[in-house]
């Protein structure tokens, strides 16, 4: 018997956020006790929806999902329709889901299950903007003490920005959010750009995973040959970087990545840098460390991981 790691994924699904779903889902080390969509990539109503197509198409509609927060703390909700497509899964045509949405809103979910749950036994997942995590601390500041790990992507230093020239978009959408999250003082650790645009798409990746022969596979082609496009032309890279899936890799195979212990603070009140995190790698100020940052992936091994939970789907 797997020893499973229960996680619950809160996510705004986006191409690259579908194949961290779909690789949570094919992995036994991981118990996915639910999916919390948040607004971010698209609206919520579009998340939502996405998230309960990639539960189906991953052949896994037990897995249940909530509707969370429709717009930021303090802000109005930004958008990434130019990278994502009009349904945030352009690339592919999912059908309407079958499955429901969960009655209870995603930070009931969050907070009774962390009330319910042993103390320290649930990951937090967050692969888009941080307003469903931080709502849940508001409103339920017990449940800080009981988060196992929060494990996001988001952020970015060295790579500097990808939404203005010093934020990156999860952290920019929801600065004051991500500020809350930060400052919690669970332990954290973060996939930044930094280590996110070295895990390329290239062709000969996509082709291993239309080469598995699968739907799934097929599917996780389809989305990233559309999603690249983007990316490659910004970036003039062989490939787009596959942000969301590090997250899940890193759960499943921390020895892949590396980074340092640092201190890690969020704009709030520039607004030429709002939403940047800024990042103490030199240790050069007395504040407190307070994330794993990292900046380093075995590429290989990580696309080969990936292609390895998709098979199991």
């Amino acid at each position: 018997m797997v020893d499973q790691r229960k996680i619950i994924i809160d996510t705004d699904p986006g191409h690259d956020d579908a194949v961290a779903i779909f690789t949570a889902l094919g992995s036994r080390e991981l118990r996915t006790l639910g999916i919390t969509a948040v607004a971010g990539n698209v609206p919520l109503e579009l998340t939502a929806r996405n998230s309960m197509a990639l539960c189906e198409c991953a052949g896994r509609a037990d897995i249940p999902v909530f509707a969370g927060c429709d717009r930021p703390l303090k802000r109005a909700l930004v958008t990434a329709e130019e990278v994502h497509g009009r349904t945030g899964l352009d690339g592919v045509s999912f059908p309407m889901p079958q499955m429901q949405l969960q009655p209870q809103h995603a930070i009931d979910f969050l907070i009774d299950t962390l009330r319910n749950e042993p103390e320290g036994t649930v990951t937090l997942c967050p692969l888009g903007p941080l307003t469903n995590v931080a709502t849940a601390m508001l409103r339920a500041p017990d449940i800080v003490d009981r988060i196992e790990q929060i494990v996001l992507m988001g952020g970015a230093y060295f790579e500097v920005g990808n939404v203005t020239p010093t934020a990156e978009f999860n952290i920019y959408v929801d600065p004051e959010a991500a500020k809350i999250v930060f400052g919690s003082g669970v332990q954290l650790t973060v996939l930044p750009l930094d280590v996110t645009h070295k895990a390329l798409t290239t062709p000969k990746r996509l082709d291993a995973f239309r080469d598995l022969g699968t739907k799934q596979g097929q599917v996780v082609a389809d989305l990233l040959a559309t999603y690249n496009r983007h990316d490659t032309a910004k970036y003039g890279s062989e490939g787009g970087p596959l942000h969301d899936p590090c997250v899940i890799a890193y759960l499943l195979n921390p020895e892949l990545f590396s980074g340092r212990l640092v201190n890690v603070e969020i704009e709030t009140e520039s607004e030429l840098t709002m939403g940047m995190t800024v990042v103490d790698w030199w240790k050069v100020t007395n504040r407190s460390e307070n994330a794993m940052f990292i900046s380093e992936v075995d590429a290989d091994g990580f696309f080969e991981l990936i292609t390895e939970k998709l098979a199991c789907l």
